[in-house]
């Protein structure tokens, strides 16, 4: 079967909070002969485990390698790659993958209010500005 998975898929996987749906989980992830990940799929993955369940940024990047090494696993990577290198940084794994994203629709530059997001992006050699 190939599937779009869901964030709360992606969770229970992960975290293990409810057995019977990490179960569940687990065999659908490991069965699939594709695991379709959305980019917004993703930036609820690291919200919510940031968020809701106190990982440590680290814990977070591992879990999403962890993911993108599957070889079933389809995803923008290099969205992905550019919220993993704002998280890494200390900044919101979104704001990598919106950056990325937005100049790969035509954007040239990044604007914000959010200071440290402009900050890092700048830091990472992207143009942003600080509205």
């Amino acid at each position: 079967m190939k599937v779009a998975v869901d964030t709360n898929v992606l969770v229970r996987a992960v975290v293990g909070d409810d057995p019977a749906q990490a179960r569940i989980a687990t065999k659908v992830l490991a069965d699939a002969e594709l695991i379709a990940v959305a980019l917004p799929c993703l930036c609820e993955f690291v919200w919510v485990l940031l968020r809701v369940y106190g990982f440590q940024p680290s814990d977070v990047v591992a879990a999403i390698r962890a993911l993108l090494a599957a070889a079933n696993v389809e995803v923008d990577r290099p969205a992905v790659e550019a919220g993993l290198e704002v998280l890494d940084a200390g900044g919101d794994f979104a704001d990598g993958v919106i950056a990325y994203e937005g100049n790969w629709l035509g954007g040239e530059t990044f604007v914000s209010f959010d200071k440290k997001a402009v900050t890092l992006l700048m830091a990472q050699g992207h143009a942003a500005r600080l509205l």
